[in-house]
């Protein structure tokens, strides 16, 4: 009873969000094109803001065009210091700050939208690829199956009854949306030769790109599925040696060290696993 009343709850705010067909981009900065290097993502990069915001422009204007009512950024990277409203396209509205472990993604958007986003760690050949923090956890898995912030926040909004439908970046991160939401519309903007070196599109072409697949991915809400993961949940996080935690970590319900740096977050479900984790 208490599942059929979940299904019925999520398909009412996907009807509504649907209707409202609102859009929210999450931004990174290193699937950009024509970053390809660590100091090119410091927020104080100004080829880094240039790029980025003709980026996001871009996907705005392309959402709009497909249909979409809303237009809302959060500025993602590094502490929301890179994107401005003095640059930003007017018909949008920008979030600057820390979300917290909800991301907003309980609002009613009718699509979640990554820009610039990159791979999960490990992956190759991938552009900086890496799950949260490069410098902090070596590697993140779900239920086994290794994954980054394209895994965990597609599922977060899946959770919610928001479909991931756009994203931009390199091939890999591509591949990682569309190992999970096949339907996602992509706009690969560079090849990634090595973990520092890529292959990119122009600004121009690269801008092109992102505009034409934003508009088309507004056609598919009602279409493409949220992506959820019921049943149990285990979300393991393996901490770099510099990030190594004390033993005092484990001493909470459903949390569990499991390594020398290893930490394993349980859950009935996707939330209470997530929650565990981000709310630490």
């Amino acid at each position: 009873m208490r599942r059929t009343i979940l299904l019925l709850t999520i398909l009412a705010v996907a009807a509504i969000a649907q209707q409202r067909r609102a859009v929210f981009i999450i931004t990174d900065a290193e699937g950009v094109a024509g970053i390809c290097r660590q100091s090119l993502t410091e927020t104080t990069s100004s080829e880094h803001q240039r790029l980025l915001t003709g980026e996001v422009n871009a996907a705005i204007r392309g959402f709009f065009a497909g249909g979409a009512t809303e237009v809302v950024v959060w500025d993602g990277h590094d502490g929301s210091q890179t994107l401005s409203t003095l640059t930003i396209e007017p018909r949008a509205r920008l979030i600057q700050g820390s979300l917290g472990a909800s991301l907003l993604l309980e609002r009613s958007w009718a699509g979640l939208a990554f820009l610039g986003q990159h791979a999960r760690a490990n992956r190759s050949p991938a552009v900086m690829a890496h799950s949260y923090s490069s410098l902090g956890i070596q590697k993140m898995t779900l239920n086994g199956k290794e994954v980054g912030e394209i895994e965990t926040r597609t599922a977060l909004a899946g959770w919610h009854g928001v479909p991931a439908i756009f994203l931009s970046g390199d091939q890999a991160a591509a591949e990682d949306l569309k190992a999970i939401v096949p339907d996602a519309e992509t706009a690969v903007v560079k090849e990634a030769l090595g973990y520092y070196a890529c292959l990119s599109m122009s600004a121009p072409e690269t801008q092109a790109l992102i505009e034409k697949k934003a508009r088309e991915s507004v056609a598919k809400i009602g279409k493409i599925r949220p992506y959820r993961i019921d049943g149990p949940v285990s979300l393991e996080i393996e901490f770099t040696t510099r990030s190594t935690l004390s033993p005092q970590v484990s001493n909470t319900p459903g949390v569990e060290r499991i390594g020398p740096r290893t930490i394993r977050y349980s859950g009935k479900d996707f939330m209470e696993a997530w929650r565990s984790y981000a709310g630490r």
